[in-house]
Formats: structure tokens, sequence, C-alpha cells
């Protein structure tokens, strides 16, 4: 499976805090980054999927999650991302603001990436999130 070249994190896409506590319990304390849907970020705002996140993770001791939050072309909303604290923010805008927003991420130790691996877990529409996220991560 394609894990972040960085940490060695799969990637799993969550609609729920109940998908994301699945992922969580999956991983069983290997590092998981924990996706927001596309582009929701300029929906639901960066501290909805943040606080979905950090409370799913709160229930496990081991859990070595990074929330990454899929900003699309919205450079406004990728900025308040990385304001918020997110580690991880998704943009697919132009790039001119993709290299300033890189730079403020460097700043915060943090990073901005484009495209999604292909090999992602998308819980879209998933019966039984556990056992889809027990296979994923074999």
């Amino acid at each position: 499976m394609k894990r972040c070249s960085k940490c060695g994190a799969k990637r799993v896409i969550v609609y729920s805090i109940d998908q994301a506590r699945a992922a969580l319990t999956a991983a069983a304390g290997q590092p998981v980054i924990l996706m927001s849907a596309r582009g929701i970020a300029g929906f639901m705002g960066p501290l909805w999927f943040k606080a979905l996140v950090d409370t799913a993770a709160a229930a496990y001791a081991d859990a070595n999650a990074t929330a990454a939050l899929d900003c699309a072309d919205e450079a406004g909303t990728a900025l308040a991302a990385l304001r918020c604290g997110f580690k991880l923010v998704r943009f697919t805008g132009s790039e001119d603001a993709r290299a300033r927003l890189d730079s403020i991420a460097r700043q915060l130790g943090a990073t901005v990436e484009g495209d999604v691996a292909a090999n992602t877990l998308d819980l879209l529409d998933c019966q039984d999130p556990l056992a889809s996220c027990r296979g994923f991560f074999l």
C-alpha cells in the first residue's frame, strides 16, 4: 500500500468520528493519516475536522495519527487550516498560491501537498469501516 513518504503512514479518508475511531483501532499504534473528504474545509471549516480527529485520538493512548485537511483550491482556507494547527494540508490551487502556502507551512513545521495517493482508503459509503480498515492495515 502507498504510505506517506515522510512518516510511513497509511492514509484513510474519514467522514465521521466512528470512521476515525475504526481507522485508529485498526492502525493499532501504526502511523495513520486521517484525511478529510475532498474540499470539505471550505464547507465545514478547519476546526470541525480538527475536533473530529482530536476527539477520536483522545480515546487511544497509542494513537499515532496526523489530521490532513483537504482545502481544494481555496488558499484562504488552507491558510486558516495552517493557523489552526494542521501539520498536513492538501491544496490544489495555483502554483503561485502553493508556493506562498509552502513558505508559510515550513515556518509552522507543516506541509502542503497536492494530489492524494492512489492507494488511500476512502470510507465513503463503507458499511463496515472497522473491517475495511483492518484489511487495509494488514
